[in-house]
């Protein structure tokens, strides 16, 4: 049974996938079911989507707004209790493979008064467990990025340079936040507005980043700085 459902997995995946050969018969049927009422919410939200790939997979408790902003490729996988709002100028576009770990919250507007810009977001990318993205300006991640527990990203930052003016109504800056393709975010790192990721780079546990990385780069620390390189 478990060499049927690696190649099942495989062939969704369009690569190879082998699951651990101690999971059990039952500890794997268990597993399947979930998936199987995960394909079930997920058919019903896809519908909704501007453009869907061929499976899709909606773990309880998620919301989702503005469904029809979104553009999302096979294989989406959004965990239970996470919480999305798509509305943005310019949409939402996810590719092949991409899941959203429990708790999560991507939020592409704050206020109706200024939209958002939009977020893409590349092939086999995986967020863990209660992340943050928060896309005023536009935001971009990479294929085969995958991030830590806890990662938050900015990409706006408020005006505070008149001070007998409150700072909400000073307005923000909007550069917008790059990540490269097979980066690693590590657990509770921070990203904000005006950074560029390279190729390849390693983002430390914790760190918080407000200058651009080059590619292979390693960075940790607050701020970030360079600890090495690959």
């Amino acid at each position: 049974m478990v060499k049927l459902v690696s190649k099942l997995i495989s062939k969704i995946k369009h690569r190879e996938y082998i699951i651990d050969e101690n999971i059990t018969s039952a500890d794997l049927i268990g597993i399947l079911f979930t998936r199987m009422f995960m394909l079930i919410r997920g058919f019903f939200c896809r519908i909704q989507f501007k453009k869907s790939g061929k499976m899709t997979f909606i773990g309880k408790n998620v919301k989702i707004k503005s469904k029809s902003h979104i553009e999302s490729g096979s294989g989406l996988t959004i965990e239970d209790g996470c919480f999305i709002n798509a509305l943005c100028r310019g949409g939402v576009k996810i590719g092949n493979n991409f899941s959203l770990g429990k708790n999560s919250m991507i939020e592409c507007t704050g206020v109706i008064r200024e939209l958002g810009e939009s977020l893409e977001i590349g092939n086999d990318v995986g967020i863990a467990a209660n992340a943050f993205i928060s896309v005023r300006g536009n935001v971009k991640i990479g294929n085969s990025t995958i991030f830590g527990p806890g990662v938050k990203v900015f990409s706006e930052n408020h005006i505070f340079k008149d001070k007998e003016t409150p700072i909400y109504l000073q307005g923000a800056s909007r550069q917008g936040v790059e990540i490269g393709e097979d980066c690693w975010i590590g657990a509770n790192a921070v990203i904000l507005d005006g950074v560029e990721i390279g190729k390849g780079c390693v983002v430390a546990a914790g760190a918080v980043v407000n200058k651009d990385v080059d590619d292979y780069t390693i960075v940790g620390g607050v701020p970030a700085k360079v600890i090495g390189t690959r």
